[in-house]
This record gives C-alpha cells, structure tokens and sequence, in this order.
C-alpha cells in the first residue's frame, strides 16, 4: 500500500513540474517577443514605405485656397506654388493663375484654373527655426534646440521677407529632405515710421490712410494711427489687425 502511494506521489510530481516548465516557458516567450523570430523587426533601414511616399498623402484644397510655398499634386506631377494670381473672367467665373516649379526636374510652368477646382495639396514636413540675421539674398537661421546653423535663400520667404526680425520664429517647409518654402507668424508688431497727422472734423478724411512701417511696407490703416505707434499686421495680405498694447 505505501508503496502505491509513493508511485501515485511520484507520477503526481512529475505532472505537475511538467505543466510548471509548459507555462515558464510560453509566459517567457510573451513577455519577449523579440526572441520570437516570428516578432522580430526588421533590420535597421528597411522601411515597408519610403518616406517621401508618405509625404504624397494629402487632402483636396480648392483652387482659391492655394498659396505660395504650397505643394502640390497634379497631372500625376509634384510642384511646389511659386506664385498665384486671382482674375475675374466675366461671364467665365473666378479663375486663379500659378506658377509651378517641378519639384524633381526644376522645370517652371505656368497654369490656369477654376478657384473652384480641388487638387490635391501634400502634406510637408515643418520645422522651426530661429531668425538670426539676414545678409545680401540670404538669411542665417538656428535650429533652437541643438543651434545648428543654417542659411538659406532669402527668396524662400516671398514678400513676408520683409518682415523678418531678429530671434523671430519661423518655419521651414521640407519634401523628401528638401526645403521647399520658409514662413513666417501671421501676426507680427511693426511701427509706423512715416504717417500723415490726422485732422479731427474733416469728414472728407478717408477712413483708411496708407503709412510706411519701419521695414519699407505700406499698409492701410485707420486716421488715427500716427508716426511712432506700433501696429499689429497681417502678414498674408499685409492688412491692420489693431493698435498694439502697449
């Protein structure tokens, strides 16, 4: 009898240090996937999907909604807006002018289309950067982080160059590694630096006036606003937004 008890106690040990290395081992196996040659990644460089690829992935825009440094996707080609013009056709409706350039031939051409007309915009990469100093057509930036520097053609801001100051923070537009376009905030502080005085009572007094701004840019603004105040633009159409605070 003792003896069958041993023999039951010993086959009972076995079984359970089996099922005790069973569940070590597949609990092991899950909390490493990357032993399981099954859920390992892949080697360092090998990319399912290139990255410009990705960058192709964009939304429709409408024709009026196209500004300059945007790119886009059209006729199966990638371009980058270098300038737009709006025109009134009569009878033909709105239609929008572009200039285009190739992003990877170069090659420059102009095209006309409906503002209501959807094309296809592409998403860049954007990047910060600090404005540092402007010298000749180019302008040195820093990256704020590691203060890299950079330059860059000053062209890459269009007209908003204008307004470029120093420690301002702006943007850099990148397709597959290259900078396509630079911006700048939409709101940015000027001082009017020539302004005609303002005459209480006149009622033929225009209700707007042009003034120079301290960085060569004549803007529209209210009678009252005089030499020496400081305004707050907009830097996409150069238009008064308000009186700074002071």
């Amino acid at each position: 009898m003792q003896a069958l008890q041993r023999r039951f106690s010993q086959s009972l040990f076995s079984k359970i240090s089996w099922i005790s290395r069973t569940l070590t081992t597949h609990t092991s196996s899950s909390l490493h996937p990357l032993t399981n040659s099954s859920n390992s990644f892949p080697p360092r460089g090998t990319l399912v999907t290139p990255w410009f690829a990705i960058q192709h992935r964009g939304a429709k825009v409408l024709g009026s909604d196209v500004r300059f440094g945007n790119v886009v996707q059209r006729k199966g080609r990638i371009y980058q807006v270098l300038k737009s013009q709006h025109t009134q056709q009569g009878r033909g409706g709105a239609t929008i002018q572009v200039e285009l350039r190739d992003v990877v031939t170069g090659n420059k051409v102009t095209e006309r289309f409906r503002t209501d007309e959807a094309m296809e915009k592409v998403f860049v990469e954007e990047k910060s950067f600090t404005f540092l100093y402007g010298e000749g057509d180019s302008v040195t930036l820093m990256e704020p982080n590691t203060f890299e520097q950079i330059e860059i053609s000053k062209e890459l801001f269009g007209k908003a160059a204008a307004y470029l100051k120093d420690d301002m923070k702006v943007s850099l537009q990148m397709y597959d590694g290259k900078i396509m376009s630079a911006s700048i905030p939409t709101r940015v502080t000027c001082t009017v630096s020539e302004a005609k005085s303002h005459v209480k009572g006149l009622t033929a007094t225009p209700q707007y006036k042009r003034v120079l701004l301290d960085n060569g840019v004549t803007v529209l603004v209210p009678p009252f606003i005089e030499a020496g105040d400081e305004i707050i633009i907009n830097t996409t159409d150069d238009s008064y937004i308000t009186r700074a605070k002071e």
